[in-house]
C-alpha cells in the first residue's frame, strides 16, 4: 500500500493535488481518518478544519488536541510538519453561514477547491428540532457557502446509508440514488426556527416509518442537496456502520466518539 501511495499517480492523487479543502466533522471519526489519509497520501495544500471553542478549549487547543492522535502517527513519521497544512475555522454548523466571520468566508469562498460537509448531530434519539438545524439547516447553509466558491472542483456531502431504510422497505434493495423527501426542507426548517413545541409535539407522526430523528433529518439533508446543486459537480457518500479501522491507518484504531454502538461491541467484546 505504501508503495502505491508513494508513486503519487493515481487518480484520486492527481485529483487532490495542490487542493485546498474546507472540512466540517474533522474532528470526529470519519473525519480525522479522511484528513489523516489525505495528508499521507496527497500533496495538499491547505486544509481548513471548521472548529467550535468547546469546554474552555480555543479552537486552536482543539486542533492540537486533535493532531496528537494516534491515528497521525504513521504520516507523523513521514511529515513531520504535517499540522502546518491544517488551520482552524471557528464555525458552527447550528448557526446560520456556519457561523463563520465575514473574512473567514471570504477567504473559503476565495480559496477553496473541495468543500467536504461531514459535521452532524449523531445521536439518534436527539429532539427533532435539534437535529433539524444541524442536519437539515446546516446543510444548506454549506450548499450556500459552495455555491459562492470561485474555484470549486467538487462537494461532497457525507450521509449515511440508512436515509431511507424505513420500515416499509424492509427486504427491500435501496439503491443509489436520490428518494421522495418525507417533508419538505423549508417546511421543517421554518418550523424548527420557531422557538416554540411545535415540532417536538409531532415529532412522533412526523418521523413515522424513520427509526429516529438522525436518520430522518439526514434524509431531508439529501433533498437539499438534490434541490440546490444542480449546477455544481457533487458528490453524496453514504457510509454504513463505521468499524474500528481494518487495515489503515493503523489496525483496531477507533475514536473515543464511536465507542458506542456497534464500534463500543466490537471492541469489549470478551475474547
Amino acid at each position: 500500500m505504501n508503495a502505491v501511495i508513494e508513486e503519487g499517480n493515481s487518480p484520486i492523487q492527481q485529483f487532490f493535488s495542490g487542493a485546498t479543502i474546507f472540512i466540517t466533522g474533522g474532528g470526529g471519526f470519519l473525519g480525522k481518518q479522511f484528513i489523516e489519509k489525505l495528508l499521507r497520501a496527497c500533496k495538499i495544500k491547505k486544509i481548513y478544519v471548521l472548529l467550535r471553542p468547546k469546554k474552555g478549549k480555543s479552537i486552536q487547543e482543539r486542533l492540537q488536541f486533535m493532531l496528537k492522535d494516534p491515528v497521525y502517527d504513521m504520516v507523523r513519521r513521514t511529515q513531520s510538519n504535517f499540522a502546518d497544512i491544517l488551520e482552524a475555522i471557528e464555525g458552527d454548523i447550528l448557526e446560520l453561514n456556519l457561523g463563520l466571520s465575514d473574512k473567514d468566508y471570504a477567504r473559503i469562498t476565495d480559496e477553496v477547491d473541495f468543500v467536504v460537509h461531514m459535521a452532524a448531530t449523531i445521536r439518534f434519539d436527539g429532539p427533532l428540532r435539534n437535529a433539524t438545524l444541524t442536519n437539515v439547516r446546516g446543510v444548506r447553509e454549506c450548499v450556500s457557502l459552495v455555491k459562492m466558491c470561485k474555484n470549486l472542483k467538487c462537494f461532497t456531502y457525507v450521509s449515511t446509508a440508512f436515509t431511507h431504510a424505513t420500515r416499509d422497505r424492509i427486504g427491500t434493495e435501496l439503491k443509489e440514488q436520490f428518494y421522495p423527501c418525507p417533508v419538505p426542507p423549508d417546511q421543517i426548517i421554518e418550523l424548527a426556527e420557531n422557538e416554540s413545541k411545535t415540532v417536538e409535539d409531532i415529532t412522533e407522526e412526523m418521523i413515522k416509518g424513520w427509526p429516529n430523528t438522525y436518520t430522518f433529518t439526514k434524509a431531508i439533508a439529501e433533498e437539499v442537496v438534490r434541490l440546490n446543486c444542480g449546477d455544481i459537480p457533487v458528490c453524496v457518500v453514504r457510509p454504513p456502520v463505521v468499524l474500528p479501522a481494518y487495515y489503515e491507518p493503523s489496525p483496531g484504531w477507533s475514536d473515543l466518539s464511536a465507542i458506542y454502538g456497534p464500534t463500543g461491541v466490537s471492541i469489549l467484546k470478551p475474547r
